[in-house]
C-alpha cells in the first residue's frame, strides 16, 4: 500500500513497539513508508478491513479472497543454484534452478518496488523442538498475510525476544510485484524462489497464503535433514495415555491428512509439517491450514467449529453479504477453499506441538482408479517403496490447472514439490527410524470403491476412521490377512465395522476383468515411475514393488 494520502491507519501509532533491533535494512530493505512490526491478531484484522483486504462474517472469521491464484504455483517454484547447496539438491521439475546473477537482479527490483510501500513483519519460529527451531522473519504486503503467519507459525512470547530476534531466514512476498520472463528467465509474472546462500525467499504476483506456508516447509526439508533430521508432510496425533504412541499420516492436499489426525480419541500434534529427531516428533506449525470445501459439522465438528471463530482466516470462501453467512459447499472461486487457525483452537490438541515416536504411520492414497485395498499393512521395505512412489490423487484445485477430476499422480514421499534432496536422502532417514522404534506401516485408501472416479464411490469418512481406529488401538494385529497378489503387501479379512466389499475392492467391482485389468496397468505405472529412482535406491526396496 502506497499511503499517499498520509492517512493514519488503525495500528500507525503502535507499528514500532514490537521492532527488532535487528532491522530490515539487514535484508537490504530501506526507504519503507512504514514497517508494521509483530502486530497482534486483533491489530492485524483491523488493518486488513481497513484497507480493503477482506471481510469479517458471522462468528468473527476474516475472509480474503486471493483472486487470480487460488491454489500453489508449482510451475513458478525456483531455487537458486548455488555453490554451497548445488550438491544436495535434487534438481529438476520441483527445483528449477535458477541464476544468481538473474537472483540479485530480480532482488534489487523487489526492493525497489518496496520503496515507499508499508509493510508487515513477523518474527517466528518454524520447530517446537527449540533444538532444531528456525528463526524466520517474513515481510508481507497484505496485513492479512501477516495474520496468516502468527496463525500457522510459532510466535515469541515476550518483547524482549521479539526485541532480540535475528532471523536465519527471511521471505518477502508481495503479491503486487511481478516477475519479468524476458529479464529474469521466469515461466511467468508470479515467481517463488529460494536462495539458501542468501537464506532468503521471495514470492511475487500471488496472494495465495500457501506459498508463504510451503516456502518455509521447503526451506526445513533442505536444512534438517542435514542435521539427520526426517522432515516430512504429514499430520501427526497422540495417545493421550501414551506420549510414544504417536501416529503420522502422510499424503498430499486433499487427501485426508487434516480430517484424519483431527481424533477426538487422539490429541492433535499438527496436520500438516513435522520433523522426526532422536527426540521424537515435533510441530514445524503453530496452526492449521485445512481444506474446508463441503465441510459438515456432523463429519468434522472441530475443524467446523474454527470457521465460527474470530483469528480464522478463511481462503476463498464465499458468504452472503447481507448475513455474512459464509457457504462451505461453494466451490465458485476454488474447490480448495482454505481455513487457517491456530492450533489451540482445536480442543485435544498438544499445546507443546511435540510428542515421543511413532507407534504406527499411515500412507495415505486417494486411489481414483478404484481399485486400491482400503487398508494394507506393509512391510518396512514395502513402506519405503510406497513412501518414495507416493502414489496418490491431486484433488480439487490444490495446485494451477487442476479441475474437479482428480488427478492421478506420484509424488515422491508425499511432498514432492516441497523436497529438495533426493527422495531417498528422506527414505533412509524413514528406514532407520522405522527399524530403530519398531513402527507398523500402513497403506490407507481414502480414494474410490466399485470403480474408478465417475463409476465408483469415495470410501466413507466413517469407513476410513473405524479402519484407522482398528489399526491403531491394536484390533488388526491378530486378524486373518491375505496377501495382495500383485503389491505383495497384507490386506486384512476383516475389521469392525467395516464391510468386507470395502476390504476387498474386487468384489465391488461389477466387471472383475476390468477391475483386474485397471490394477495391473496402476502396477506398470509404479514400476514407470519409481524408474528415476533406482539409481540411489538399494534392491531391496526396489523389489518391495508391485509384481508385474
Amino acid at each position: 500500500m502506497n499511503n499517499l494520502l498520509n492517512i493514519k491507519t488503525p495500528a500507525e501509532s503502535i507499528a514500532q513497539t514490537r521492532k527488532a533491533d535487528y532491522n530490515l535494512s539487514n535484508q537490504g530493505v530501506s526507504n519503507l513508508r512504514l514497517a508494521y512490526w509483530n502486530l497482534t491478531t486483533e491489530s492485524l484484522v483491523e488493518e486488513a478491513v481497513f484497507r480493503g483486504e477482506g471481510d469479517l462474517v458471522a462468528g468473527g472469521a476474516f475472509v480474503a479472497n486471493t483472486g487470480k491464484h487460488t491454489a500453489r504455483s508449482a510451475n513458478d517454484k525456483f531455487v537458486v543454484r548455488e555453490t554451497d547447496s548445488e550438491g544436495n539438491i535434487w534438481w529438476g521439475v520441483y527445483n528449477r534452478p535458477f541464476s544468481a546473477d538473474k537472483f540479485e537482479v530480480l532482488y534489487d527490483r523487489m526492493l525497489g518496488f518496496l520503496q515507499g510501500r508499508d509493510v508487515f513483519v513477523q518474527d517466528v519460529y518454524a520447530g517446537a523442538d527449540e533444538s532444531y527451531r528456525l528463526p524466520v522473519r517474513i515481510v508481507t504486503e497484505l496485513a492479512w498475510h501477516s495474520h496468516f503467519v502468527r496463525n500457522m507459525f510459532i510466535l515469541p512470547q515476550s518483547l524482549e525476544e521479539y526485541k532480540r530476534f535475528v532471523p536465519e531466514f527471511t521471505i518477502v512476498a508481495m503479491p503486487s510485484f511481478k516477475s519479468a520472463p524476458a529479464v529474469d528467465g521466469s515461466n511467468s509474472e508470479t515467481i517463488i524462489c529460494l536462495s539458501f546462500d542468501k537464506k532468503l525467499a521471495i514470492i511475487g504476483n500471488t496472494a495465495y497464503a500457501g506459498e508463504i506456508k510451503k516456502s518455509v516447509f521447503t526451506i526445513l526439508n533442505y536444512l534438517l535433514p542435514l542435521e539427520g533430521v526426517l522432515s516430512m508432510h504429514c499430520s501427526a496425533n497422540v495417545n493421550p495415555e501414551n506420549a510414544d504412541d504417536v501416529a503420522l499420516f502422510f499424503g498430499l492436499s486433499g487427501t485426508g491428512k487434516t480430517t484424519l489426525s483431527a481424533d477426538p480419541t487422539r490429541r492433535l500434534i499438527g496436520d500438516d509439517e513435522h520433523g522426526w529427531s532422536d527426540n521424537g516428533i515435533f510441530n514445524f506449525e503453530g496452526g492449521c491450514y485445512a481444506k474446508v470445501i463441503g465441510l459438515s459439522e456432523s463429519a468434522e465438528p472441530e475443524i467446523f467449529a474454527t470457521t465460527k471463530r474470530f483469528g480464522t482466516i478463511l481462503e476463498n470462501v464465499t458468504f452472503d453479504p447481507i448475513t455474512r453467512l459464509i457457504d462451505l459447499d461453494d466451490d465458485t472461486l476454488t474447490e480448495n477453499t482454505r481455513a487457517s487457525y491456530p492450533l489451540d483452537f482445536i480442543a485435544n490438541a498438544v499445546p507443546e506441538k511435540k510428542a515421543g515416536h511413532p507407534k504406527n504411520i499411515i500412507l495415505l492414497t486417494c486411489d481414483a482408479s478404484g481399485v486400491m485395498p482400503s487398508i494394507a499393512r506393509l512391510t518396512s521395505n514395502q513402506a519405503l517403496y510406497q513412501f518414495i512412489s507416493g502414489y496418490t490423487s491431486k484433488v480439487g484445485g490444490t495446485e494451477v490447472g487442476l479441475g474437479k477430476e482428480p488427478e492421478i499422480t506420484f509424488s515422491a514421499c508425499f511432498g514432492g514439490p516441497f523436497m529438495v534432496h533426493h527422495p531417498y536422502k528422506y527414505a533412509e532417514l524413514l528406514k532407520h527410524k522405522i527399524e530403530r522404534y519398531g513402527v507398523t506401516c500402513w497403506l490407507v485408501n481414502t480414494g474410490w470403491v466399485g470403480g474408478p472416479y465417475g463409476v465408483g464411490k469415495r470410501i466413507s469418512i466413517r469407513y476410513t476412521r473405524a479402519l484407522l481406529n482398528a489399526a491403531l488401538n491394536g484390533n488388526l494385529a491378530n486378524v486373518k490377512y491375505k496377501q495382495d497378489s500383485i503389491f505383495g503387501f497384507e490386506v486384512p479379512v476383516t475389521c469392525p465395522n467395516v464391510p468386507d466389499e470395502v476390504l476387498d475392492p474386487s468384489s465391488s467391482w461389477g466387471d472383475k476383468k476390468d477391475y483386474d485389468r485397471r490394477y495391473k496397468d496402476l502396477a506398470m505405472r509404479f514400476k514407470q515411475n519409481f524408474g528415476k529412482f533406482t539409481d540411489r535406491t538399494p534392491q531391496g526396496v526396489i523389489d518391495a514393488g508391485p509384481k508385474v
